[in-house]
């Protein structure tokens, strides 16, 4: 028995947890509160994707007319699907490895509408290796039951959702009450049978069902709905992404025939007193003390904010609890042939954040004013590390993806430098701003320690536009730093937008062409175009206004965040949507840059007016080589060996001494007089990685001309140059 179910309703990721309610687990073990906590989504995909999960779904399709050829086809091999699902998923866990070419042999796996694509894609299939060629193969050969189920068995099943519609700007409750009034449809009765058996198993007194998505809304709800016509002691709650951004205004009764509570921001306080009132109810309704928490009382919706109590701070959360989840059978699926696209889908990665909140927060399309957001709160390098540790020893897995908003990049370097001190080897990506600060030693630094990717919003590639959304960042800027990264070897995605208040058609077409060019280069290589949103809860929304948009008002008694609106420019952007995601997924395979960009539109664009060369220009222009006497450095390369040599001219001779440094892909040879070279070895001794003392630039100075001249002939040399690429890192 435990005091809280924490639930993750259906679906989110296959391949790894959604972590909200691991960190909440994290953080009732400090406090005593016991708990269990399950990913719903996956034990349903995983009931579904079964062999008898699969005879079900032809059983319950078998008696609808099939109009669709697609579908018609699937139909006729329901065998050959029913044999090789198991093997197919057994795979996908990492449980069957030689599986993988048996699949890439061919005529092993049934086809399909989704594996026509491949014609176009054999190319790609030359830089994949087995294991990936197979997964992909595995990924299609999934998506084409997932077409058969959506079409013939249940509209609104998405691998990563489910009857998202429902909660997309639902202003009113109507629909989705009508929905839930409705006799639950077959991936209803799943989830619930496996609920149910969870409850029985668990005895809770409270479930906490977060809902990070509008693709978790309307099961949570069924959940909640089962929960109270079959256990009506046990009380509902709910909490997470989407109630934060969208049930702000919440006024519909209705909301509570199935949820007891619903709270708001940071879960951790809010979670611990439902628990008090929920758990120890014997200390009376009147000393009830609640953070952020919408209920019912008196047949009125109220917002019960009443304890003075502080929330936590990040440091006191604990860390998060990955117990009671089911991680070996998560699916790795890969959906494009490319690598930095398929990290959202391929590998089981441990969820962590370095800073809670956003350190720049003044983005006008981002939701700058919810907590969330604005309160900015960045956790200590060495706390953030332990928690990467204890992590590794929980779940025996050394891959991490911090979700911050935008991790900052002096956090990074610190977090870098202690897993390097700490000898650690791990894996790591996370969300960043393109900012200048991400210098080429502090990318290399970031390699080393185990970073491989980093994603990061270039959204409009328009300098009049960037300024606009205050993103603090130029085209220049963004393609200097995706430089940085790619030449260290780490991967580059940017999150990129159309439709943006007042922006020309001039200015897509110039912002694709700019794409165009970074892909071309290989500073970036994967991408994403979102149409601009105008959400409740940021400037754009907040004063439309000033941004050349009307919004659209709508009574709001349930969820209030995408703002439906009309833009002064009358552009009708949608119709660029196809152009946009068709060129880009082409170019996220290295191929068609040779296209005209009118090629990607059946509508006539205007030619663009960005030169060719605008981006090698940018990449081509000269570095500030003066370094700051505060940056720091950090030799994070190893032990040279030395040898003494006598060098002779116009009749006079000296020593030398020629030192050998050994980095993992090259030999670095330099020469230098032999009191120098001794005193470089000494130095690289006292700043190398493994001690934590800081060394600066101007320590470093400090320290050379006591025994030599002119340290800046000697920093700034030919001789020292090559030492930069071999470990000798200005930060």
């Amino acid at each position: 028995m435990k005091n809280l179910l924490l639930i993750t309703p259906p679906f989110t990721q296959l391949n790894t947890p959604y972590p909200a309610t691991a960190y909440l687990k994290g953080f009732l073990n400090t406090k005593n509160i016991s708990s269990f906590q399950m990913d719903l989504g996956i034990e349903v995909i995983l009931e579904i994707f079964s062999k008898k999960g699969l005879e079900k779904v032809f059983q319950l399709s078998s008696l609808k007319f099939q109009i669709d050829e697609n579908c018609q086809r699937i139909y006729a091999l329901q065998n050959d699907y029913i044999q090789t699902i198991d093997a197919v998923i057994s795979f996908l866990q990492g449980k069957n490895p030689t599986l993988a070419r048996q699949i890439c042999s061919g005529n092993f796996l049934p086809e399909a509408f989704r594996f026509e694509q491949l014609d176009d894609m054999e190319y790609a299939f030359g830089t994949m290796g087995m294991q990936d060629k197979a997964k992909h193969l595995a990924t299609l050969y999934l998506e084409d039951l997932s077409d058969y189920i959506v079409a013939c068995v249940d509209e609104n099943f998405g691998f990563s959702r489910y009857a998202e519609r429902l909660g997309r700007s639902a202003n009113s409750f109507d629909e989705l009450y009508h929905q839930l009034n409705q006799k639950p449809t077959y991936i209803d009765e799943i989830t619930l049978s496996i609920l149910n058996q969870k409850l029985i198993e668990v005895q809770p007194k409270l479930v906490c069902l977060s809902v990070p998505f509008p693709g978790n809304l309307y099961s949570a709800f069924r959940c909640a709905q089962f929960i109270k016509t079959n256990f009506p002691n046990i009380k509902t709650s709910m909490g997470g992404g989407f109630p934060n951004t969208e049930l702000r205004d919440l006024k519909d009764k209705r909301v509570f025939d199935f949820f007891d509570f619903i709270t708001l921001d940071d879960g951790e306080l809010p979670i611990e007193l439902l628990h008090r009132s929920v758990c120890h109810s014997e200390e009376g309704i009147s000393s009830i003390q609640y953070k952020r928490t919408f209920l019912l009382e008196n047949n009125e919706v109220v917002y019960k904010n009443n304890s003075t109590q502080q929330d936590y701070k990040q440091s006191d959360v604990g860390t998060p609890d990955y117990s009671d989840l089911q991680l070996d059978n998560y699916i790795s699926v890969i959906e494009i042939a490319n690598p930095m696209h398929s990290l959202w889908s391929d590998g089981r990665w441990n969820k962590l954040t370095m800073a809670h909140g956003c350190y720049w927060g003044k983005c006008t399309f981002c939701d700058i004013s919810l907590d969330y957001i604005k309160l900015y709160e960045p956790i200590a390098a060495k706390l953030l590390v332990d928690r990467i540790e204890e992590l590794i020893t929980q779940t025996g897995e050394n891959g991490f993806h911090f979700v911050d908003e935008a991790a900052p990049p002096a956090l990074m370097r610190e977090v870098a430098l202690e897993i390097l001190r700490r000898k650690l080897t791990v894996s790591w990506w996370t969300n960043i701003r393109f900012e200048k600060s991400f210098s080429a030693d502090l990318c290399q630094l970031l390699k080393a320690s185990g970073c491989i990717a980093v994603s990061g919003g270039l959204e409009v590639a328009s300098d009049r536009l960037l300024e606009l959304i205050k993103k603090g960042v130029t085209v220049e800027q963004v393609a200097q730093v995706t430089r940085n990264f790619t030449e260290s070897g780490i991967m580059v995605h940017a999150y990129l937008m159309y439709g943006y208040p007042t922006q020309t058609i001039q200015e897509t077409v110039d912002s694709l062409e700019m794409v165009r060019q970074l892909f071309e280069l290989g500073v970036l290589q994967s991408g994403f175009w979102h149409q601009f949103a105008m959400t409740a809860h940021s400037p754009v929304g907040m004063f439309p206004e000033e941004f050349g948009v009307i919004p659209q008002q709508n009574e709001v008694t349930f969820a209030n965040n995408d703002i439906q609106f009309t833009d002064k420019t009358g552009i009708n952007h949608d119709k660029f949507s196809f152009g946009l995601k068709k060129s880009l997924f082409n170019y996220m395979h290295g191929i068609c840059f040779d296209y005209e960009l009118q090629e990607w539109f059946d509508f006539k664009i205007p030619k663009t007016k960005i030169a060719p060369d605008y981006i090698i220009s940018c990449l081509e222009k000269e570095e500030n080589f003066n370094t700051k006497p505060t940056s720091k450095i950090v030799w994070i390369g190893g032990k040279p060996s030395a040898e003494k040599f006598t060098k002779s001219k116009k009749g006079q001779s000296w020593e030398m001494m020629k030192l050998t440094f050994h980095t993992k892909i090259e030999t670095v040879e330099i020469s230098l007089e032999k009191e120098k070279a001794i005193w470089l070895m000494e130095i690289l001794e006292k700043i190398s990685i493994s001690n934590s003392k800081t060394f600066t630039f101007s320590h470093l100075k400090e320290d050379f001309v006591t025994h030599f001249e002119d340290f800046e002939l000697f920093w700034y040399s030919k001789t020292i140059k090559p030492l930069r690429n071999a470990g000798l890192l200005v930060l």
